[in-house]
């Protein structure tokens, strides 16, 4: 992958090696309108870690909307990741994503460098235009601006990280004078992943990401953005998320799920191997089964142990 100042161990980890990689997304228990078992989660992320995934997606939903019917993993981003980075050793923390026009992006700085600093550099940013209405207004922000709104505060998070007394001003405020923002980053920058299109255009997100975080695609769609992608973008990376049912039946075929797929193990062994021959760098896995301890395993011993 490029250098640029922003491969933190959590980048690393993901992305510096050969092939797909996979990280798991909270909430691992599945409570995602109500909230989560703390020690169920921890305990199912403590064995995410052991059985091999290299990744722990949290996402950000500041309010629960019914109607769209999903709460993330309840709890706020931050201080949620330096929970689990203080049960966890080596796994990247990353976040899927923080939304970007509804947070300060002083906040954002520090937060995710405190998270980076205390997890020993396993951060990996997502980042987000957000896509639930009513938090627009609940948080001023005009609905219509917000690509720009993003773009402004994805600037100014990085510019912030990267120089020493910044001066800054965009529609959020202005930063300017003998301030500073504490603490830095282990590395110059934490990586920034665009989330789908974050209201920007594919140019953009390849010049000024250091990666593309996406939601799940069918394959050939998928293939085809692989493709445009890599000239757009070389290297970097390029992300998915994907829902996961195993049926009983090893050998049973693929039923649609909302984002994924129910299928037998063999099923999602070769579809994982064309993602990866198609040239996906990593997998945010929401395992679906009751049993998600033992999904993880059959997971890490049929697919990833396979390929």
């Amino acid at each position: 992958m490029p250098s640029g100042g922003h491969e933190n161990a959590g980048y690393r980890r993901l992305f510096d090696g050969d092939g797909l990689s996979f990280g798991a997304g909270f909430p691992l228990t599945g409570a995602n309108r109500s909230t989560p078992d703390i020690e169920a989660e921890l305990r199912l992320a403590e064995r995410a870690e052991a059985v091999g995934f290299d990744g722990l997606w949290a996402r950000d939903v500041p309010t629960y909307w019914p109607k769209f019917g999903d709460a993330g993993q309840t709890f706020d981003t931050w201080p949620w990741l330096s929970h689990v980075a203080a049960r966890t050793d080596d796994i990247a923390l990353g976040t899927s994503s923080i939304v970007l026009t509804l947070r300060h992006p002083i906040h954002v700085a520090k937060s995710a460098a405190t998270v980076d600093r205390l997890s020993d550099g396993r951060l990996v940013l997502g980042v987000a235009s957000g896509d639930r209405d009513p938090e627009y207004p609940a948080f001023g922000v005009d609905r219509e601006e917000r690509g720009r709104a993003f773009r402004e505060r994805f600037e100014a998070v990085r510019t912030i990280w990267r120089e020493d007394f910044p001066e800054l001003e965009g529609e959020w405020g202005t930063l300017e004078g003998d301030l500073e923002v504490v603490p830095d980053p282990t590395s110059e920058t934490v990586s920034l992943l665009p989330t789908g299109n974050a209201r920007q255009s594919r140019e953009w997100i390849a010049e000024h990401g250091d990666g593309w975080l996406f939601y799940h695609l069918p394959e050939r769609t998928l293939e085809d953005y692989l493709v445009d992608w890599r000239e757009a973008a070389g290297e970097k990376p390029f992300a998915i998320a994907v829902r996961v049912e195993f049926a009983d039946d090893p050998t049973a075929d693929a039923e649609p799920l909302h984002l994924g797929f129910r299928a037998g193990v063999e099923w999602f062994r070769d579809y994982f191997r064309r993602l990866e021959e198609y040239g996906l760098d990593h997998a945010i896995v929401g395992l679906e089964n009751d049993d998600r301890e033992a999904a993880l395993s059959t997971f890490a011993d049929e697919i990833m142990g396979e390929l």
